[in-house]
């Protein structure tokens, strides 16, 4: 899979210095972006990528500010999911949503905000 965004691209969004592992985070942040937009009508090249330059835009700014959400937390909350329990005596951890329940990553509300602006996306990720 091809990210939307590059390394450069994050580090103009976010004017920051990019983190290791950023071309990883920009492929699993895309991955997210199309989770998400699974349902949306827009023209693509013979690569099935967006060809009109808002709605390029709107991929490349949404990716990047999902990876701006995970810099600012941390991406392994959105892989493990949501700590669901904690033990102090003896420091137990649970994450998920349960054994039998698959989440789809958490979009960043700024992600959200972008695609909504760019009519790629209404709300929650839809199941096919």
């Amino acid at each position: 899979m091809t990210a939307y965004a590059t390394a450069a691209e994050l580090a103009t969004f976010t004017d920051q210095d990019t983190p290791d592992g950023v071309d990883a985070m920009l492929e699993r942040a895309s991955e997210v972006i199309d989770d998400h937009t699974r349902t949306a009508v827009y023209a693509v090249d013979g690569n099935d990528l967006p060809t009109d330059a808002a709605i390029i835009a709107a991929f490349r700014d949404s990716t990047c500010a999902q990876v701006e959400f995970w810099m600012a937390g941390d991406v392994e909350d959105d892989i493990l999911g949501p700590v669901q329990g904690v033990v102090l005596s003896g420091m137990q951890l649970q994450y998920g949503a349960g054994a039998n329940r698959i989440t789809p990553l958490e979009l960043a509300p700024r992600a959200a905000r972008i695609l909504r602006i760019a009519g790629l996306y209404r709300g929650d990720p839809v199941t096919l």
